[in-house]
C-alpha cells in the first residue's frame, strides 16, 4: 500500500501536547514535499515555502469555510467573522478592514494613539515595585485601540477589558480553563459591542466619523445588508482584539533586548530602519501562530502528492520562519537579514502569507509592525531591571509567551527624561 494511502492515526493529541513542534519535527521524518496526517479526523496535508503560500492562498485551491473548527471561531475569530468566508462575500468585507488597517494615516493615527498611551503609562512605573511587560503592555494596547476606534471605554474598565482581549487570543488553541476564559470574554464583548452598534445607529450615540465604530456600524456586506449588531460586534472585536495581541510581541521584544542587549544601541539612537528591521525579526524569531488551515476545494495535487477534495491543507508558519532553505541560520536572533531589504511577502508569513488586499492575509499586518518598531524604540530607551524570573518559552503551549510575562523592576524614566535636580 503506497504511503499516500495507508492509514494514518489521528494526530490531534500530539499537536496539543507539541505545540509549535508538531509540524517541523514531522517535517524532518517526512521524506516527500508535503506532510500527511490526520487531525480531528480529517485528512491533513501540511506544506511549507513561498510557493506553497501562492498555492494556499489560491481560492481555486484552498477555501476557508468550513474549515475553522467551532473552538476557534467561538474564542478567536466569532462566529460569521470575516475569517470564515470565501469569494464575494470575502472581498467585500475585507474591503472595511483594509480600508482601516493599512492606509499610512489610519496606521499613524493608532500608532500615534498607542505610543500616547505607552507614554502616560510609564511615566508612572518608576513609582511601581515591579512591571508585569506583557500585561502592562496589554492595557496599553487596549486603551489606545478603544481610543482610536472610537469605543468607550471607562479607566477603571481598562484592566478587564485588556485582560478579557488576551484572553480571547490565549485560549483558543486549547481545553480547560483557558478556553472557557475565551469564550465567557467573547461573549461579554460581543453583547457589549453590538449594544454600541445599535445606538450608534439608532442615533443615542456619536463616535467619531470614519472611526472603526463607525465604519462597522455603516458597512454593507456582499447582498447589500447591513452587519446585524452581534456580527458587526464581532468584525469590531476583529479590530481591537489583534491590536491588543501586540501584546506577545512586547514581551518578546523585551526577552530579544535581554538576550541580545547590543541591539539596544541603534534602537536608542531612533535607527528607523533599524527599528523596522528589529520589528520583523522579532516576528520572524519569535512563535506566534504555529499554522493556517483550510479545505482543498477539489481534487488537487501538489508537487505529486494528492490532496482529496474538503481534506484540510496546513501551511506550516512556524517551520517556514525557521526554514534554513529561506533563512540563514534561522535561529540565530539577527536583525541585520532585513536590513536594506523588505521581507518577501510569501517568505516572512508569522501572521499568514498572501496579498492583504484580497486575501486572507491579516490586514493588520502593517498595525503590528508599525506598533512594534515604535514600543521595540521605547522599551530600548527605558532603564530598568530584570530580576530573576522564569523567561523560559515553552513551544507546547500555544500561543506561547515568556512564562513571567517578563517583570521589570526599578524603572527609570528614559534617559534624558529625567526630572531636572532641584
Amino acid at each position: 500500500m503506497s504511503e499516500q494511502h495507508r492509514p494514518l492515526p489521528d494526530s490531534t493529541l500530539s499537536l496539543l501536547a507539541e505545540g509549535y513542534a508538531w509540524l517541523p519535527d514531522r517535517r524532518r521524518r517526512t521524506a516527500g514535499p508535503a506532510v500527511r496526517a490526520r487531525v480531528t479526523g480529517r485528512r491533513t496535508t501540511a506544506l511549507r515555502g513561498p510557493e506553497a503560500v501562492r498555492f494556499f492562498y489560491d481560492e481555486r485551491h484552498v477555501h476557508r469555510h468550513g474549515a475553522l473548527p467551532e473552538a476557534v471561531r467561538g474564542t478567536l475569530f466569532g462566529h460569521g467573522a470575516v475569517h470564515t468566508l470565501d469569494g464575494e462575500a470575502h472581498r467585500v468585507r475585507k474591503a472595511m478592514f483594509t480600508s482601516l488597517l493599512t492606509g499610512p494615516g489610519n496606521v499613524a493615527a493608532l500608532t500615534e494613539s498607542v505610543a500616547g498611551v505607552w507614554d502616560e503609562a510609564a511615566a508612572s512605573w518608576p513609582d511601581r515595585r515591579q512591571v508585569v511587560l506583557f500585561d502592562e503592555a496589554a492595557r496599553v494596547l487596549t486603551r489606545g485601540v478603544c481610543r482610536w476606534a472610537g469605543v468607550p471605554l471607562e479607566e477603571d474598565a481598562v484592566r478587564d477589558t485588556a485582560r478579557d482581549l488576551v484572553a480571547m487570543v490565549d485560549g483558543f488553541a486549547t481545553f480547560g480553563p483557558r478556553h472557557w476564559r475565551a469564550r465567557r470574554a467573547r461573549g461579554r464583548h460581543e453583547r457589549r459591542l453590538a449594544r454600541l452598534v445599535e445606538a450608534v445607529r439608532d442615533g443615542t450615540a456619536t463616535v467619531p466619523q470614519g472611526s472603526a465604530v463607525d465604519a462597522v456600524a455603516r458597512h454593507r456586506d456582499a447582498d447589500g445588508e447591513p452587519l446585524a449588531p452581534r456580527l458587526a460586534a464581532v468584525e469590531l472585536l476583529n479590530v481591537l482584539r489583534p491590536t491588543v495581541a501586540v501584546c506577545w510581541f512586547t514581551a518578546f521584544a523585551a526577552h530579544a533586548l535581554h538576550r541580545w542587549p547590543q541591539h539596544r544601541g541603534p534602537l536608542r539612537g531612533g535607527d528607523a530602519a533599524y527599528a523596522e528591521a528589529f520589528a520583523h525579526e522579532v516576528r520572524r524569531f519569535y512563535p506566534f501562530a504555529p499554522f493556517v488551515g483550510g479545505l482543498a476545494s477539489r481534487d488537487l495535487s501538489w508537487r505529486g502528492e494528492r490532496i482529496p477534495a474538503r481534506s484540510l491543507v496546513l501551511l506550516d508558519l512556524y517551520g517556514q520562519n525557521h526554514d534554513d532553505a529561506l533563512w540563514d541560520e534561522p535561529y540565530r536572533f539577527d536583525p541585520g537579514r532585513f536590513l536594506g531589504r523588505a521581507p518577501g511577502r510569501d517568505v516572512l508569513v508569522p501572521q499568514g502569507g498572501g496579498d492583504p488586499r484580497t486575501g486572507h492575509r491579516c490586514p493588520g499586518e502593517d498595525v503590528t509592525v508599525s506598533l512594534l518598531r515604535t514600543l521595540a524604540v521605547r522599551l530600548a530607551r527605558l532603564e530598568y531591571d530584570v530580576p530573576p524570573q522564569d523567561l523560559r518559552i515553552p513551544l507546547r503551549r500555544v500561543p506561547t509567551r515568556p512564562r513571567s510575562g517578563f517583570v521589570l523592576t526599578a524603572v527609570r524614566p528614559p534617559a534624558g527624561l529625567r526630572p531636572a535636580a532641584s
